[in-house]
């Protein structure tokens, strides 16, 4: 069950400083135990700098969301089409005290709507982040395989998961 009042549009240049803070607090959140605050850091201000976050609003191809109580942005979620038609979900994050209240299945669903012609959804999650596995696994997601995101030892050891959206 979703909480009442929750609203989800697309992101507007207004909300980039808020989505900023939304993912710096999730990553915190989850990553800090895994790869020590200061790479967590590290990473937060490369992939979620005001100017990375604004490249993205807008884009035809892709999808870029927010989920809102009241005024305030408690989750976000973008994808974009490969070339092979598949949807690639490239973020989905609620803030931790919004977490298991429905918010991230609904706004997943709606993300993957924006798709109606992908035969399959593709994600990539960190192999340490086990409640964000076992939400996708929920959401009917499976392991394709396991890769290094950049070959590097201090950088997120994925997992490649996949659903079918419909048959063909």
């Amino acid at each position: 069950m979703t909480p009442a009042g929750l609203v989800i549009r697309d992101a507007e240049a207004a909300d980039i400083l808020a989505v900023r803070a939304l993912l710096v607090e999730t990553w915190h959140a989850t990553y800090d135990g895994v790869y020590g605050w200061q790479r967590v850091a590290e990473i937060t201000n490369a992939w979620h700098s005001p100017e990375n976050l604004r490249s993205q609003l807008g884009r035809e191809e892709g999808v870029f969301l927010v989920a809102l109580i009241g005024e305030d942005i408690v989750a976000t979620a973008s994808a974009r089409p490969e070339r092979d038609g598949a949807a690639l979900l490239t973020r989905l994050y609620v803030l931790p005290a919004w977490q298991g209240v429905g918010i991230g299945r609904t706004l997943l669903q709606i993300a993957l709507a924006c798709f109606p012609k992908a035969p399959v959804a593709r994600l990539e999650v960190e192999s340490q982040n086990e409640l964000a596995i076992a939400f996708y696994e929920r959401m009917g997601f499976f392991l394709q395989r396991q890769a290094r995101f950049d070959g590097r030892d201090d950088t997120p050891n994925t997992l490649l998961m996949a659903k079918r959206l419909f048959a063909e």
